[in-house]
């Protein structure tokens, strides 16, 4: 016989998705209305407001995109890159692969430049990629690298993405609500991220959003957008504050509902201060792991402070740790991905879960699980 599904509940401090608060929970069941409705055109008004100011920008192309961060980098390629087209990609890690095999996709040509997993993007050698290739369309690379922990510096890429007035992709999956960024202030042309890591919403949501120079590249194309349900073209009429919304899509309306709550909260917080929160408890826990011997990944200047990429002791079971800490505590931390599977631990400091509590239980738990 089947029943209803009620999962045992976990303390998720892996890569993501993090613990969604009760408020947001309680946001996602009220009653559901028409994508079209009035009452919702107004929430969908509020939520542009929202991520514009999450994202640190006047853009009005600022939408929430109705999929997960992994269509937010997909839209972001396949509406601004075109055959052809030449795509400095830095890959330091799994998921600048993922924006390499997006821009390759397209049939555009990506110019890689590589660093090592757990460093951040070398600026010298984009700036190397841009002196070798000055017609570069654009240069694509991760703010946050999930698959290690380490922090790039937005601010310095774009720049130089600037000077040869080449378009700036920059995923923020994992950065957006827990580090600094700074969309308007550093010149990001297109950014994305996804609703289920700082900003503690469930999962299923990606925040998109265009600087006018990015809207105009779109709207200039010489061919067609290669999806149609991520050409932003078509989704720009039922964004838009301006006259009679288009139809496009059923958007996924108790989702948004969830995303509205949670960017309330960042706001209610400050921004700054929910920086700094994370901040603080990354080093409450960098002390606690030191204590147990156990070492970082990143090297403490590029390190993210959400996501603590950190390496397993040896003679210890990778997988029998977290196992026992899912199965013991019901608490879930994330493995390490591609080649690092097996010598990585992935420990997530997101949004709602990143408190004192949670800092303290894990550590009290891997110090017991690991004697």
């Amino acid at each position: 016989m089947f029943e209803s599904f009620n999962p045992t509940p976990r303390i998720l401090m892996g890569p993501g998705p993090s613990n969604v608060s009760p408020r947001v929970l309680g946001a996602l069941s009220r009653p559901t209305i028409g994508h079209l409705d009035p009452q919702f055109i107004g929430l969908m008004d509020e939520i542009k407001q929202l991520l514009q100011y999450a994202f640190g920008t006047q853009n009005a192309f600022t939408i929430a995109l109705s999929a997960p961060g992994s269509a937010g980098m997909e839209a972001c390629i396949v509406n601004l890159i075109e055959p052809g087209d030449k795509v400095i990609v830095c890959i330091n890690g799994v998921f600048g692969g993922r924006l390499k095999e997006n821009i390759e996709r397209v049939g555009a040509k990506a110019i890689v430049v590589e660093d090592k997993w757990g460093h951040p993007v070398s600026i010298d050698k984009v700036s190397d990629a841009f002196k070798a290739n000055p017609d570069a369309k654009a240069l694509a690379f991760v703010h946050a690298e999930t698959s290690t922990g380490a922090r790039s510096d937005a601010k310095s890429l774009c720049q130089i993405a600037q000077q040869y007035n080449a378009l700036s992709i920059v995923d923020a999956v994992t950065s957006l609500g827990g580090s600094e960024l700074r969309v308007d202030e550093w010149g990001i042309d297109a950014i994305y991220s996804g609703s289920q890591k700082c900003l503690s919403c469930v999962p299923g949501i990606s925040p998109v959003s265009f600087s006018e120079k990015a809207v105009e590249v779109l709207k200039s194309r010489q061919s067609k957008v290669q999806s149609w349900f991520l050409d932003q073209s078509l989704v720009m009429d039922y964004w838009s504050g301006e006259g009679k919304r288009s139809y496009h899509h059923t958007a996924p309306i108790n989702s948004l509902y969830a995303l509205h709550e949670s960017l309330l909260m960042l706001k209610q917080e400050g921004l700054e201060n929910a920086w700094q929160r994370h901040q603080r408890l990354h080093e409450q826990l960098h002390h606690g792991l030191e204590q147990l011997g156990i070492e970082f990944l990143v090297d403490e200047t590029h390190r993210l402070p959400q996501l603590n990429s950190v390496l397993v002791p040896d003679g210890v079971d990778d997988m029998q740790v977290r196992s026992t800490l899912l199965s013991k505590y019901n608490l879930e931390i994330g493995a390490g991905l591609g080649q690092l599977a097996g010598k990585t631990w992935r420990i997530g400091l997101m949004g709602s879960t990143a408190n004192e509590q949670n800092v303290a239980l894990l550590l009290a738990a891997l110090k017991e699980t690991i004697k």
